[in-house]
């Protein structure tokens, strides 16, 4: 791999990088079983890791603004009883197609958006507690997209 492309990724630079930092404080401060927050639980009778919506919004509006989609993401952590570790987002051009990541303690919400399309794909998995299926509401008004679609997946299912 070349160095350029180790620097696209976010390698090689000259700061602490958050991923880092996670570590280094997992490994110094362990975390009890009874206090983690990403056990398996149980959704609609099924035992799984947790619940991993995959969405798609259709005729959307707002999906090159940045601090839009940060203030979202940040609603739906909230609104989920999710715990937020850190947002990183990056904006494309030239279309203003936003990707990024919510990382959580309970796993992840990811955008991918095409505004000159008026699409997003959308990716909310949660775990323990955490109710990702409250986040739906809120980014339906945060983008007031024409259609939304969602699909459910119980990840790690046990029979």
């Amino acid at each position: 791999m070349s160095p350029d492309a180790l620097f696209q990724l976010g390698m090689g630079l000259n700061r602490d990088r958050t991923s880092q930092t996670e570590a280094r404080y997992t490994a110094a401060h362990p975390v009890r079983e009874d206090e983690r927050l990403d056990f398996f639980t149980e959704r609609d009778g099924v035992l799984c890791a947790g619940s991993h919506l995959i969405i798609d919004l259709y005729g959307a509006e707002g999906l090159d603004d940045i601090e839009r989609i940060e203030r979202a993401m940040r609603a739906c952590v909230e609104a989920a009883g999710a715990t937020l570790l850190h947002i990183h987002l990056h904006p494309f051009e030239p279309n203003g197609g936003i990707s990024g990541v919510a990382v959580l303690a309970e796993s992840h919400i990811s955008i991918h958006s095409w505004p000159e399309n008026g699409y997003a794909a959308l990716d909310v998995f949660m775990c323990g507690d955490a109710e990702p299926k409250r986040c739906l509401p809120v980014l339906e008004g945060a983008f007031r997209p024409d259609r939304m679609e969602v699909e459910e997946l119980y990840r790690g299912a046990k029979p």
